[in-house]
């Protein structure tokens, strides 16, 4: 395994959901999560998927795919402001592609590590050992 460094984001996803976490531990093997912030849909002021939805798309679909949009570019700000220099980004196999289609180069270049697996409703000890095996 690749050490995550001091202060790396880890974003924890899944289309109803995010968890923010900061990577606490220093010259460590082991990651040490914080939470730092929940989102849910609905809470962001970006704007959604343009134009009309896929005749084929349900609307939980859209939902879906519109709260991943809007995680992607509240990361890409995070990036901007400098307040997320490294990124691991951990989602479901459907959230993982979405994000990576929404996020921006910029959060592409700061991803220094993903994760395709649903661990939104595990706790940080868990998901620290995800990302130790992984």
């Amino acid at each position: 395994m690749t050490q995550i460094p001091h202060d790396t984001l880890v974003v924890v996803a899944d289309g109803g959901q995010a968890v923010l976490y900061r990577n606490t531990a220093r010259d460590s093997e082991s990651p040490q999560l914080r939470e730092e912030r929940r989102l849910k849909p609905g809470q962001f002021s970006g704007q959604g998927p343009s134009g009309s939805r896929p005749e084929d798309q349900s609307v939980k679909q859209t939902a879906h795919a519109t709260f991943i949009k809007e995680l992607a570019q509240t990361i890409e700000q995070m990036v901007a402001q400098k307040k997320a220099e490294h990124l691991v980004v951990i989602a479901d196999p459907t959230s993982l592609g979405e994000f990576r289609d929404a996020a921006h180069k910029s959060v592409q270049a700061a991803t220094i590590r993903t994760l395709s697996k649903d661990l939104t409703h595990e706790s940080p000890a868990q998901i620290a050992k995800a990302l130790e095996k992984a």
